[in-house]
């Protein structure tokens, strides 16, 4: 019987497709674990060895020998190709990881940028930041990546101490360091030891600010006795550190090994005094000293007799304090005389210092021969009230002086008359700063001179007339005087007038006085 044309094409599809055996089920299982298709292999090896004894009828023909040279060759091949393929997925993953990994720049300016801060490849400003232990930690792995750096300040950040070790270990990377400031950072004695260590690194120090760092008091020596001779330090700031009598004594060997010395704050350091002759007598050393700050430093009598001394030596002191050291006006020594000795004196500061006329008259004396001299700070001191004329001469020499501070002083009405009729000679023209505050002595009539002649004082930015915190005080007629002078002082910023009780219209007038006039004046009132 003749097959149809249907028989004939089954016939066809089941010679192209032989009938499947139960080796063909278990084969299919093993395929289906194959990798994706864009990586697979051959069979595994194992499976050919499972099936090896059984003919599928594809290697008809062959020697039994030569199938199985040829599967060893191929299992050689697939090995080998397979380690390969092993090898390049490896340096792959390698460059991957190289790549995604972040540089170390890239791992500051996330370091940066988690604080808040815009970073700087020379300024390493965090002051402020809360930085914990962790983040000091973390800093000192970023420092091998600024070479160029030169300015570390981690001021008031108190989880600081104790962690300085882990910094100061890394800062042979940054040995063009040149500032560091460390103010408030709850520095321990193990912190002290580590500063010591990096001064034999970090050749460079300019600048070292280790102020309100009250652990220091007793341990400066072991900070000082590491830094050698010759050192390169110009700027060394150890305010408030509870600083004592043989931290005096450190101090003043220190002086001997940095020579170009032109910065030296030891101010609120009161049991300090006690040393201060030791370190007066060792100034001597650095000549090119430009600021000497002993505020609040319990100067005793010796210490100040040590130190008129040596002034004359110190011919390139620009900034001196004394201030809050009440024997420096309770003393006969010639301290404030000797200070003509220092013509390029810009600040003199002798506040709270118990001056009498006897040594306002040895500072008035000194002042005329001071024609630098721009600021002036004698605040404190209730001998000058009424005695002001004492400096009349210092005060027209002086065309540099920009700031005069003379709060509480026990002014009187003729104290003003006398600075109001000095501009109105042409001296104090550059004046910008004037503090008259705790003056409340001074007269209705004494403040009405003055604001008449105040519209002279045409550099005039800040201006502070506030009664003592304990007073109030009505403002008298002179207040119409006050406002039309500030119209004449186009350069002030500042008026503070605290504690003056002002009327409704008063203080109407002076909340209209910025949009009336077009000005910015802030009123502290």
């Amino acid at each position: 019987m003749e097959k149809t044309d249907d028989q004939n094409c089954q016939d066809r599809h089941e010679e192209d497709n032989p009938k499947s055996s139960p080796f063909d089920f278990v084969i299919k299982q093993f395929q289906g674990k194959k990798c994706a298709p864009e990586k697979r292999k051959e069979q595994p090896s194992v499976i050919k060895q499972f099936f090896k004894g059984f003919d599928f009828g594809k290697s008809e023909g062959k020697d039994r020998r030569e199938i199985e040279e040829t599967e060893i060759k191929n299992d050689g091949a697939d090995d080998q190709s397979e380690k390969q393929n092993l090898c390049v997925e490896d340096g792959l993953s390698h460059l991957t990881s190289e790549a995604e990994s972040p540089s170390g720049e890239q791992r500051f300016n996330q370091f940066m940028e988690k604080l808040g801060k815009k970073p700087s490849s020379k300024n390493l400003d965090l002051n402020n930041c809360a930085l914990s232990a962790a983040d000091i930690t973390e800093l000192a792995s970023l420092l091998p990546f600024l070479p160029e750096l030169e300015e570390i300040s981690l001021s008031w950040n108190g989880c600081a101490g104790g962690t300085l070790k882990a910094l100061t270990a890394h800062l042979h990377h940054v040995n063009l360091l040149k500032v560091l400031r460390l103010n408030n950072c709850r520095l321990t004695a193990e912190d002290v030891i580590s500063l010591g260590e990096a001064f034999e690194i970090v050749y460079q120090l300019e600048e070292l600010d280790l102020s309100w760092n009250s652990n220091i008091g007793g341990k400066l020596s072991l900070l000082t006795k590491k830094l050698q001779e010759g050192c390169k330090l110009k700027c060394l700031k150890i305010t408030d550190c509870n600083l004592t009598a043989k931290d005096g004594e450190s101090l003043a060997e220190l002086l001997n090994v940095i020579p170009n010395l032109e910065v030296l704050d030891i101010s609120i350091n009161k049991n300090i005094g006690c040393s201060m002759k030791v370190i007066a007598q060792d100034l001597k050393n650095v000549p090119g000293l430009k600021e000497l700050n002993l505020h609040m430093c319990g100067l005793k009598q010796d210490s100040l007799q040590s130190l008129a001394q040596v002034i004359p030596l110190l011919s390139n002191l620009q900034e001196l304090n004394l201030s809050s050291n009440k024997n420096v006006g309770l003393s006969s020594d010639p301290l404030l005389g000797r200070l003509r000795f220092l013509p390029k004196l810009r600040s003199v500061t002798v506040s709270n210092c118990g001056l009498g006329e006897e040594s306002l008259s040895s500072l008035a004396e000194a002042a005329l021969h001071l024609p630098e001299l721009e600021i002036l700070d004698l605040s404190w001191n209730k001998c000058v009230g009424g005695n002001l004329k004492l400096l009349l001469g210092a005060l027209k020499l002086a065309t540099e002086i920009q700031v005069l501070r003379l709060s509480s002083c026990n002014l009187v009405a003729e104290d003003l008359a006398l600075l109001t009729s000095l501009r109105q000679d042409g001296h104090l023209a550059r004046l910008q700063k004037l503090d008259l505050s705790y003056n409340n002595n001074i007269s209705d009539e004494g403040w009405a001179v003055f604001c008449q002649g105040l519209g002279a004082f045409k550099e005039l930015s800040e201006l502070d007339v506030s009664l003592r915190p304990s007073s109030c005080r009505d403002c008298g007629p002179w207040f119409g005087e006050l406002l039309a002078a500030l119209t004449q002082l186009p350069a002030l910023a500042e008026l503070a007038m605290q504690r003056w009780a002002l009327s409704e219209s008063q203080r109407k007038q002076m909340e209209g006085f910025n949009q009336d006039n077009k000005r910015n004046i802030r009123f502290d009132c």
